[in-house]
């Protein structure tokens, strides 16, 4: 029927396949567990069950709403329509203000506080560190 040279293409064919399969659900299985995405205030409010794993929450800093004591930050993000309050202990970055972009990293406590072990500052794409504007005469 077919010649041997046939076969063989066929069989290539078929490994090129599997090994191109193989490859793409192993590449996404790996970045499935390596990915994680920010959630809003509202999102979480949504969720059917909380759950133990670290999770991000994103959003806006509320105005009026960050409080330091000694080395414990404690504010509010929202997304304009929930809130949530975080708490946060350790250094944190020069972006960080109210009305600000931010994404906490961290642990639900339920749906109404986070436990951030991680703060994420988020800018705009017009923003210039401090030291740049400065050495270019700008204010």
């Amino acid at each position: 029927m077919y010649g041997r040279k046939v076969k063989l293409r066929f069989l290539f064919v078929v490994l090129i396949l599997i090994t191109l399969i193989l490859t793409t659900f192993l590449v996404l299985k790996s970045l499935e567990e390596n990915v994680v995405y920010f959630q809003s205030p509202s999102e979480i409010k949504d969720l059917p069950e909380l759950n133990k794993k670290k999770i991000r929450v994103g959003g806006m800093v509320k105005k009026n709403s960050i409080s330091i004591n000694s080395n414990e930050v404690k504010f509010v993000i929202t997304d304009f329509k929930n809130e949530i309050n975080v708490t946060y202990t350790g250094a944190i970055p020069n972006l960080f203000e109210e009305e600000k972009g931010v994404v906490a990293e961290g642990f639900l406590k339920d749906r109404n506080f986070f436990s951030a072990s991680k703060i994420l500052a988020k800018h705009d794409e017009n923003y210039m560190p401090p030291e740049v504007k400065q050495a270019l005469g700008e204010k």
